[in-house]
């Protein structure tokens, strides 16, 4: 991807979503553009109007960090927003020296005493997904949460790619365009970290290429944080599940994120996800169904 292109699409993006009014800018004559205009923005962030639109048009030579969160400010920008500003600034200042990252599609190692901790954790079904959204890994209860996803015989198995592709995706997901969103925002955020990983960057060009509800979102230059927030499913086998998750980054695995689910207790949800726990236990000892996704990712629909 383009860095300049990426600069002067995300700030133009972000400047037409903050009104005058929510900036506390006086409103006087009729405005032919939405949003702020540049010459607002830069007051807002005391620069030159011929500095920041020289920003816009995606010339981050240079640029100090104060001045970075400064236009930070005066388009308030999130903390996703700004570390994307950041990064977008760190990839233009260093393309002449850059290195293409080793692609992240290669076969997942996991360490032995990764893999005991995921066998572990028997009550709440547990996963690990690096920056394209891939399946690295999972527990038991984890694959048969995931089962519908997990059995495209693509490998690696894909969220992204199941969320866009497959036509299964809207039931599984009942909160699609909410989940849609959220991916498309977050894949965003991991490309202007890493602008060099030829596997994330092929992902989104398939997906550009494929899907119009994945292109559309992509073009609105959204990005967010993928921490913690509930995950709404409908299982194939034990129905409606409203899951709390958490994330947490794996430092010794850079790009690897696990994700926790949790119900709470006495709920509807936490009643059907000890069904699925006992039934992915049966299918597993009947039919010796491999449930680590590090071990040629044989997983079965339920």
């Amino acid at each position: 991807m383009d860095s300049r292109t990426e600069v002067r699409e995300f700030l133009r993006s972000r400047r037409g979503k903050i009104t005058p009014e929510e900036a506390s800018l006086a409103v006087s004559g009729r405005r032919r553009v939405p949003g702020l205009r540049r010459e607002e923005v830069a007051f807002l962030a005391g620069v030159s109007v011929d500095y920041y639109a020289r920003l816009e048009r995606g010339d981050l030579s240079g640029v100090s960090n104060e001045v970075l969160a400064a236009i930070a400010r005066a388009l308030r920008m999130d903390e996703a927003e700004t570390s994307h500003l950041f990064n977008l600034a760190r990839a233009a200042q260093t393309r002449t020296t850059r290195r293409r990252r080793p692609s992240t599609n290669a076969a997942p190692q996991i360490r032995p005493t990764l893999r005991r901790f995921l066998d572990a954790v028997t009550g709440a079904p547990t996963r690990i997904r690096n920056e394209r959204m891939d399946f690295i890994a999972a527990n038991q209860l984890g694959c048969a949460l995931y089962a519908p996803v997990l059995k495209d015989p693509v490998r690696p198995a894909n969220n992204a790619r199941f969320m866009f592709l497959n036509p299964e995706a809207q039931s599984f997901y009942p909160d699609w365009e909410r989940g849609a969103d959220d991916i498309v925002a977050t894949l965003r955020s991991y490309a202007g970290r890493n602008p060099n990983d030829k596997s994330l960057t092929d992902l989104i060009g398939e997906l550009v290429t494929r899907s119009d509800a994945f292109r559309t979102r992509w073009a609105k230059h959204n990005v967010r944080f993928h921490r913690t927030g509930i995950k709404r499913i409908h299982h194939p086998v034990v129905g409606e599940l409203e899951l709390n998750y958490e994330a947490m980054e794996l430092p010794a695995n850079p790009g690897w994120t696990m994700f926790a689910y949790t119900a709470e207790p006495n709920s509807a949800t936490d009643e059907r996800l000890k069904l699925l726990a006992s039934y992915a236990a049966t299918i597993n000892q009947q039919e010796g169904i491999t449930q680590g996704l590090d071990h040629d990712l044989a997983v079965r629909e339920p």
